[in-house]
């Protein structure tokens, strides 16, 4: 089942950059580790194509458009015999490569949840698909090199950018299917989503922008009002004052001289 997605010329043109990202982050991860050609293709497919392979298949979609899309398949194989080659220089791309990650990471979230939603899935369903769309590609292809998935490494934003896509991509939609506005509008409201989540996948490496992570409740403080704050300083002043009279009795009491006088 193709959504209206499929049919925008630069919705796909966006894809595939970004299905050809993916497989060469793949690839060239799989370069790192000395695997043979097969093997390097076979990380990139997994990368590119493995979160729309599982997606389609928990949809009930088979065989899945991992292996029947000839387009998406040439070009993650395209992108391994790239990366086998010239992994040396694309190593040193990091902008260019992080720019079209943003710009798959945005594309599948979208494509993703907009295929869910035209299977008849609710939108909890298909906002889960968008995401497993986006983020498990790179899951399969880090546990198949024995890594930590970058999607729990990464503390950068990486997964909520995505969230962020999937959700607007359901509200844009429910949207359209309410008559708010038509279709055309909706295929440039999926472009301003994709283009949002790549802007901020972009600007939280750029600036270090990281997710938080647990709170350390020995160092935490909670903000205080003005009454619990004047109550804090009393008994802090108090507290001094205390201090300080028992400092100034020890003191005292050792400046006394010991009296050496026995009693007869």
């Amino acid at each position: 089942m193709k959504t209206a997605l499929e049919g925008n010329l630069i919705f796909m043109v966006i894809e595939y950059l970004g299905i050809f990202s993916c497989g060469l982050s793949g690839g060239l991860a799989a370069v790192r580790k000395g695997y043979d050609i097969i093997s390097i293709l076979l990380v990139s497919w997994i990368s590119a194509l493995g979160g729309g392979v599982v997606r389609d298949v928990l949809l009930g979609q088979v065989p899945p458009s991992g292996i029947t899309d000839k387009g998406s398949v040439i070009v993650t194989l395209a992108s391994g015999l790239v990366v086998a080659v010239a992994h040396p220089e694309i190593s040193r791309m990091t902008w260019s490569m992080l720019v079209t990650d943003a710009m798959a990471l945005g594309s599948f979230a979208v494509n993703g949840t907009a295929k869910a939603l035209m299977s008849g899935t609710g939108g909890m369903t298909a906002i889960f698909m968008g995401m497993a769309t986006a983020l498990v590609g790179g899951l399969l292809r880090d546990i198949l090199l024995n890594q930590v998935p970058a999607v729990i490494q990464d503390q950068h934003w990486y997964a909520l950018p995505s969230l962020i896509g999937c959700m607007l991509t359901l509200a844009s939609t429910r949207a359209q299917q309410h008559g708010l506005y038509p279709a055309r509008v909706d295929m440039a409201l999926d472009l301003a989503i994709v283009a949002l989540v790549v802007v901020l996948r972009i600007i939280s490496v750029k600036f270090n922008i990281l997710v938080p992570g647990a709170v350390d409740r020995r160092s935490a403080r909670l903000p205080l009002n003005d009454a619990q704050l004047a109550r804090a300083i009393r008994r802090l002043m108090r507290g001094r004052s205390n201090i300080s009279v028992t400092i100034k009795h020890t003191d005292e009491d050792s400046d006394r001289k010991p009296d050496t006088k026995k009693g007869r």
